[in-house]
């Protein structure tokens, strides 16, 4: 897969925006986009917790001192950031996974997480809340 060719989210549909504030990605363009680059699969749009965090610096992935010269500006619980699927599955496997947002997380991911898993922490919103009490 090219990260310029159009990239489908874990229900098909488009993929869409995970963050900007911070701007997140491997590519940095605020999306889970992945190509052949993003060894690590930075697919999954995590809203990171205190819990999460505390996780990842405990598997050496810290999340939370900023990188300047890598872009990095350090993660504060309720960002929203692409994290590796990787870890985001070893943290689900020990109990602290992050919420996800499943229209904004890259189906690349499905290769390694599955959907069912995804979906028991998806936190999406549909666009018109009052069609969840249809």
């Amino acid at each position: 897969m090219n990260p310029s060719s159009p990239q489908r989210n874990v229900l098909g549909g488009p993929l869409e925006e995970c963050g900007t504030d911070p701007v997140t990605g491997f590519y940095r363009d605020g999306c889970c986009t992945w190509g052949p680059a993003d060894v690590g699969s930075h697919t999954i749009c995590a809203v990171v917790t205190a819990e999460f965090l505390a996780h990842q610096r405990s598997i050496g992935n810290d999340l939370t001192t900023p990188l300047p010269d890598y872009g990095f500006p350090g993660l504060s619980p309720g960002d929203r950031w692409c994290v590796t699927a990787r870890n985001w599955a070893r943290a689900h496997q020990d109990g602290a996974a992050a919420p996800v947002v499943l229209a904004s997380t890259n189906q690349q991911v499905l290769t390694i997480v599955p959907l069912e898993v995804l979906r028991r922490y998806a936190v999406d919103v549909p666009p018109d809340p009052s069609s969840l009490a249809q």
